[in-house]
């Protein structure tokens, strides 16, 4: 860090006499002296060497104090300069100008030398407390730019390591009834894909689609007797199925995460139909969230269009017809049409998995 010692003070004055007297008088400082006889030979030296500190005479041939002292404050490289006038104009207005021009001390002659040590010394070791205060600042700020970094760097393996969790535990879920797991990932596309189409945020969706992978979590809570059945269902056995809605309800409950209230809601909705039919709790058309209903329908095509153990895959056109009957009926009708308008896309999603 800087010290006195590293410092170079420029006295400018065009009278050998006073050059003498501070020179002189300021011998014995830490720092050092340079001299300049007038303005332009100030301004030549300033040139090439930045001192840390200016001792200006006010009245010089040719250019004077008052016009040194504004060029060096709109110089870039000396405007952070102080510069201490001397002058024997000691009127109000003489001070006024130094000072509007940029001058930090106004001393009049004849002056007292230790006076001007004085002054010399504590303008320097402001300066060198102003620069060693913004080194610090900016010390400080790189830290915490570093330091943002880590905890952002944290914070996105933090929520990788969720998110990642998050799908594994959907997968695990279904690989009980679906031993490729594929399932799931094929509702998250089709789920965030359906809702940017519907105009919602990609990001958001982005969420939606991640929350829909635990939508059959209550499933680890139905007899595999029952979940894996080849054949078809009694009513008793179908209730039981049933359950898995309100099971992954109570498993997704209290949510302290938006991602796990999204996932409950699904949990909860993805049975419910427009029409009010279906399970657990009856709603109807937009009682039912959004997300819910979305997953609704990427559940039901997917489940219609896979092979499982107990069935073969539909045909496309009879999934189709399937859809469009149930508009209005099972499906959200916009969704339906969204969804029918999409087909393509989401045909090559689903191949994609």
């Amino acid at each position: 860090m800087k010290t006195l010692n590293d410092c170079l003070v420029l006295v400018v004055d065009d009278t050998p006499a006073n050059i003498d007297i501070l020179l002189e008088g300021l011998g014995s400082e830490p720092y050092e002296v340079a001299v300049a006889i007038d303005g332009e030979a100030a301004l030549e030296f300033v040139a090439d060497t930045v001192p840390d500190l200016v001792l200006l005479d006010v009245m010089m041939p040719g250019i004077d104090g008052y016009e040194v002292c504004k060029q060096l404050k709109e110089n870039p490289a000396t405007a952070k300069v102080p510069v201490i006038f001397l002058t024997a104009l000691d009127k109000v207005e003489n001070k006024s100008a130094g000072f509007e021009r940029g001058g930090v001390d106004y001393v009049t002659k004849p002056f007292e030398i230790v006076e001007v040590r004085a002054r010399v010394r504590t303008h320097l070791e402001l300066s060198l407390s102003r620069d060693a205060l913004s080194q610090q600042n900016e010390i400080l700020e790189i830290k915490v730019k570093e330091r943002t970094k880590e905890l952002l760097q944290a914070h996105e393996m933090l929520k990788e390591t969720q998110l990642e969790t998050i799908m594994r535990l959907g997968l695990a879920t279904e690989m009980r009834d679906d031993d490729t797991g594929a399932h799931v990932q094929r509702i998250r596309s089709t789920v965030k894909f359906l809702a940017m189409k519907l105009g919602t945020p990609e990001e958001e969706a982005e969420l939606w689609g991640l929350a829909s992978t635990m939508h059959d979590i209550g499933k680890v809570g139905i007899p595999d007797a029952i979940l894996l059945k080849p054949g078809k269902l009694t009513f008793e056995e179908f209730l039981v199925i049933q359950e898995h809605t309100t099971i992954g309800g109570k498993i997704l409950e209290n949510p302290k995460s938006n991602l796990i209230r999204i996932a409950h809601e699904i949990a909860i909705g993805h049975h419910e139909k427009w029409n009010g039919k279906g399970y657990p709790k009856g709603l109807e058309k937009f009682n039912v969230p959004l997300a819910a209903r979305l997953t609704a329908i990427a559940d039901v095509f997917d489940a219609l269009a896979s092979k499982r153990p107990y069935k073969d895959p539909w045909p496309l056109e009879k999934i189709v017809d399937l859809l469009k009957n149930e508009a209005g009926e099972h499906f959200d009708p916009r969704i339906v049409e969204t969804f029918l308008d999409n087909l393509d896309t989401i045909l090559e999603m689903r191949e994609s998995v």
